[in-house]
């Protein structure tokens, strides 16, 4: 049975509740299968938004409380329907529902789950919606009530539903209100809370101090998938995470989360989506805390490297190279990754060498180009030349800190041309070494690149058949002559502002020749011979 809003509002108006249960019910069903609304009712919508409300105020049966909560959840999708639901009163009457009140109005003592989670859902709506309902979440301590909730997460009451929307609407209001996520950083301790809430979620135990585990499963050297829900809940837990470690000086991580990138998920697809929130937390950690990447025991079947286990290392590389043949969003989803394995390979030696060992082996091929080619490396050097400026200089980067930072080395794995750019922005284009702290070592060379160097192009980084002097034959007149031609050549394109003409500084960094400078050469000479020519044309 179909009903417009007019007579839905009048069934509403007549107060009864029974009838209003009828009518919302087919509202609800109605919208619920194709959602769409005819324009130029706006109004109506705002005002079946007031009764509705109005109702969730009386002492309902939890049936027509849930139809209630429902039909808001469908008007909240809409931008339009929004004005009767962002108001203080409204998102009190909402919160209350929610069960996260602070001892205001009425609640049972035994909650209808149903309704909580309707309510939930209309909140996430609403405040992802309305910058006004955020304003009001936050005066009414909404962040309170979720963060009590949050302590009852061993608590059996609490279904699935209840606990993921409750993580949901943290979320939410967490990335939205800076000031809400710092009251729940510091004043609500979030990061034990949230650390404790992971730890419930994924059923963790703690064989020793240092070592996490997964209840029932203690030396495991495989862990079984994740159910949905938990990895659901997880991901939530690790996006607040994110949230309230971004801009905190007070940053702490535990095993935990490392966990996490070790995990699996019912899917491929739901895995990579929680190992991406997981290496979005990482990230915000300071450079110390990254030793957490070097887990402290190894186990049966283990990745082993300098008697340290490198299994999350190995992870983090596998996750990168996957984002990295996707193409799609590089600087989104790739970045992350690829920084935080920069940065653990700067300050940890371990990750270094064993990053090094699967990107940059030995070579071998010194045919074809660095960026030609299937290999990580060659991979990653076609990122030296993307368009996107931040992709290309953190490849770069990534691939320098594995060479120790040293440019012969650099040079010799991606060519002078791919390498010019991070060079040129570090001042070594005159080769050298950036100051660090890195051990001293050989680089061993392979048979083939013995044989290979001394035909072997730096720029292009490959061996290539050796090409003819374009010069041979000429007289040193000539030769200077072709060179001011050249010289002039660049003169004029750079007065057009055509091209920027560069040199190379004494501090080893690229800067501008200044016009003047390029006019000075392209006078050079040969005033006399430019002279003498014109002479002889004329005669």
């Amino acid at each position: 049975m179909k009903m417009d809003l007019n007579a839905i509002i009048e069934k509403m108006e007549t107060g009864d509740q029974d009838a209003a249960l009828t009518a919302l019910q087919t509202f609800n069903k109605e919208k619920s299968q194709c959602f769409s609304f005819t324009p130029g009712e706006e109004e109506d919508r705002e005002h079946l938004g007031e009764l509705v409300l109005g109702f969730l105020e009386r002492d309902l049966q939890p049936s027509c409380q849930l139809a209630c909560l429902e039909t808001i959840r469908i008007l909240s999708r809409d931008k339009k329907s929004l004005v009767p639901f962002a108001t203080r009163h409204a998102m009190q009457i909402l919160i209350r529902h929610a069960g996260l009140g602070q001892g205001e109005g009425f609640m049972p003592e035994i909650p209808d789950l149903e309704v909580i989670v309707e309510a939930l859902k209309c909140l996430c709506n609403i405040v992802f919606n309305s910058e006004a309902a955020q304003e009001a979440g936050a005066e009414l301590q909404l962040i309170v009530g979720l963060a009590e909730r949050l302590k009852q997460c061993r608590e059996p009451q609490w279904n699935h539903y209840v606990r993921f929307f409750d993580l949901r609407l943290t979320f939410l209001i967490t990335a939205l209100r800076v000031d809400v996520r710092a009251q729940l950083a510091c004043e609500l301790r979030g990061v034990s809370l949230l650390s404790e809430a992971l730890d419930a979620t994924l059923s963790l135990c703690w064989p020793d101090t240092y070592e996490v585990a997964r209840a029932g499963f203690d030396g495991c050297s495989e862990l079984p998938p994740l159910g949905r829900q938990e990895t659901e809940q997880a991901m939530e837990i690790l996006k607040i995470l994110f949230n309230v470690t971004f801009d905190s000086n007070r940053r702490k991580v535990d095993e935990v989360r490392l966990h996490c990138i070790m995990s699996t998920s019912e899917g491929e697809e739901r895995t990579e989506e929680m190992h991406s929130h997981t290496v979005n937390l990482l990230g915000n950690l300071p450079l110390p805390c990254l030793d957490v990447l070097l887990m402290p025991k190894v186990q049966q079947g283990s990745i082993e490297y300098i008697g340290v286990n490198m299994d999350a290392v190995k992870v983090l590389l596998e996750f990168m190279e996957k984002r990295l043949d996707r193409g799609n969003k590089l600087k989104e989803t790739l970045l992350p990754s690829l920084n935080l394995l920069t940065e653990s390979a700067r300050i940890h030696r371990e990750t270094r060498k064993f990053l090094r060992m699967k990107v940059l082996p030995p070579l071998r091929d010194v045919k074809n180009r660095p960026e030609v080619g299937n290999a990580l490396r060659n991979k990653l050097v076609r990122l030296m030349t993307h368009i996107d400026t931040d992709v290309k200089h953190c490849a770069a980067e990534f691939l320098f800190v594995l060479c120790k930072e040293s440019v012969s080395r650099f040079i010799k794995y991606t060519g002078y041309g791919n390498a010019a750019g991070l060079l040129a922005a570090r001042g070594l284009m005159r080769g050298g070494r950036d100051p660090g702290h890195y051990s001293e070592d050989e680089d061993s060379d392979t048979e083939e690149y013995r044989e290979a160097k001394p035909h072997i192009n730096p720029v292009t980084g490959r061996v290539e058949e050796e090409q003819s002097n374009p010069m041979e034959g000429m007289t040193e007149e000539q030769k200077e002559y072709e060179a001011m031609k050249l010289v002039k050549m660049f003169d004029k394109l750079s007065r057009g502002q055509v091209i920027q003409p560069m040199k190379i500084g004494a501090d080893g960094k690229m800067t501008s020749l200044e016009p003047q400078e390029l006019h000075y050469l392209a006078s050079q000479q040969f005033g006399e011979s430019n002279n003498s020519d014109s002479d002889s044309d004329a005669n």
